[in-house]
Parts: C-alpha cells; sequence; structure tokens
C-alpha cells in the first residue's frame, strides 16, 4: 500500500517501536514525514533481540521521518508521563497513539507463574490503558486524534482460553480499552480501534514460541504498518469501536497482491492463522 501523505507533521506515540510491528508501523508513517516518539524498554543491544530504541531512531530518519528514543517501560507510570511530556515538548503534541508493546506467554494455568500472570496484565492490559490515559489530554487537541491497540477481537470460544487463560485475559484486556475508551470519547473526536492480523506475523515472539520455522508459515510485519496507517489516517469521528483484521483493512483500501507480505513466498498458501482467528484461510 503506498503511502499518501497524509501523517506529514503528525506526532506519533508507539509503544514497543524498537522492533517487529511497532517499528513497521514507525517507519511506515516516517515516509510521510511523520514525528515517531519510539516508547520501548531496550536502550542497550540484547543478546537474543534485535536492536534499540536508538538503532530505530536512525532507520526512521533515514526513512524521512523525526524521532525521538524514550526508554519507557509501560509498567512505570513515572517514566511513561515523561515520556508524553517529552513528546509534547519536542512535537508540540501527540496526534495518534499505537498501543503495541505486549508480554506473552502461552502456558496453562498450572504453568504459569503468578510473576508471568502480572507481567502480562500489567503491560498488555494496564499498559495499555496508562499510555492511554497519559496521551488523552494531548490527543482531544489534536485535530484527527487515533488511538489504535494491536488487540485480538472479543472472541468468547472458550478454546481460546482453554489452553493459556493468562495471556488471553490479559490480551482481551487491551480489547475491552478499546471498547470503553471508543464510547467515552465517541463524542470528543477520538477514535480508538483495534488492529489484529488474520494470519500469524513474524516477530521476536513469534520465533520465541514456535523456533526458527515460525517464520516459514508467517507474513511480514509489514502487512500490519500498512493496514494500520490505512485506519489512522481515516477520519476518526467516522471510524472507531473497530476491531480490525489486516486483510479486511487492506483489501478495503483496494490491495490486491497479499504475496509481497508472506515470509517465504514458497509458502504463500502453507500459511498459519493467528490467535483467536476461525475459520479457513481467505483465497487472496
Amino acid at each position: 500500500m503506498k503511502n499518501t501523505g497524509k501523517l506529514q507533521g503528525k506526532t506519533l506515540f508507539i509503544t514497543g517501536a524498537s522492533r517487529g510491528i511497532g517499528k513497521a508501523i514507525a517507519l511506515k508513517a516516517a515516509r510521510d514525514g511523520a514525528n515517531i516518539v519510539i516508547a520501548a524498554k531496550t536502550a542497550e543491544p540484547h543478546p537474543k533481540l534485535p536492536g534499540t530504541i536508538y538503532t530505530a531512531a536512525e532507520e526512521i530518519e533515514k526513512a524521512g521521518g523525526k524521532a525521538l528514543p524514550c526508554i519507557v517501560d509501560v509498567r512505570n507510570e513515572k517514566q511513561v508521563q515523561q515520556a508524553v511530556e517529552a513528546a509534547v515538548a519536542k512535537f508540540g503534541g501527540i496526534d495518534i497513539l499505537i498501543n503495541n508493546a505486549s508480554a506473552i506467554s502461552k502456558t496453562s494455568t498450572l504453568k504459569t507463574d503468578m510473576k508471568r500472570y502480572d507481567l502480562m496484565q500489567n503491560v498488555n492490559a494496564r499498559g495499555s490503558f496508562l499510555v492511554s490515559k497519559a496521551c488523552l489530554p494531548y490527543l482531544l487537541k489534536s485535530d484527527n486524534p487515533h488511538i489504535l491497540n494491536m488487540a485480538p477481537p472479543l472472541n468468547m470460544n472458550p478454546r481460546w482460553l482453554a489452553d493459556h487463560s493468562a495471556y488471553t485475559i490479559s490480551k482481551y484486556g487491551m480489547s475491552m480499552c478499546v471498547l470503553g475508551l471508543a464510547e467515552e470519547f465517541r463524542g470528543r473526536g477520538v477514535a480508538v480501534n483495534a488492529l489484529w492480523p488474520r494470519i500469524k506475523v513474524h516477530t521476536a515472539a513469534v520465533d520465541m514460541l514456535f523456533g526458527p520455522e515460525g517464520e516459514f508459515f508467517a507474513r511480514k510485519a509489514e502487512i500490519m504498518a500498512d493496514a494500520a496507517y490505512a485506519i489512522i489516517c481515516r477520519n476518526a469521528k467516522a471510524f472507531t469501536g473497530n476491531f480490525c483484521i489486516d486483510e479486511d483493512v487492506l483489501l478495503n483500501e483496494g490491495v490486491k497482491d497479499f504475496d509481497r507480505y508472506a515470509c517465504y513466498l514458497e509458502n504463500k498458501d502453507k500459511l498459519s492463522l493467528a490467535l483467536f482467528i476461525e475459520g479457513p484461510l481467505a483465497k487472496l
């Protein structure tokens, strides 16, 4: 999907933007000349994970945007507030919030220790609420404000709770934030939506869960970046409270070639559905 220039000069606050989907969204917006606040924890190189907030900032500026790397653990209210204030001081406001940071552990109840349970609740549900709360006073001043959570549709099929209740509860907490904030701020012009992939997207989490072979049956993070871009370019007053799926968003935008998103073109017909998605694979 081509860039339109609609995000020129807009300021995006993106959690977890040092790698993966968050960084892909940042680079997509940067090509419009957007300002990107990289709110993530990784300041020093990680032994197992690629990139830091500083390497992401370099890539964003090379792509045509302006970057502000901020060390942020979304569980830490003080760090979140400091990053928001730094963003406003540097760029004059905040127009778009992408709640992308997430913690995952697909473990059963007896195998989920409470430290891991608390991590997922505090990063996913509480973190999204906290960052939204901190950004909202400035979003309310924007002419087309958006909050976009990387959260699944609220699918109440028990199968999605049976094997990893703790993780599902935390992600559905992010989804509930979408429902609640969208309705609360509907009359004040702030759009609040969710975005989720139909097919697994290759990220560090996929590698962690499935090993290197996970990439063979996944798509590139760019599909989520293109879908996110389409959503946050829309009129905030006319599009809010939606649980969007990347394929559906892009089909609506006229995208017809989905093969290019496959990590391995030869596996384009062997891709795996993402968590919380039911039904046969779409024939695109």
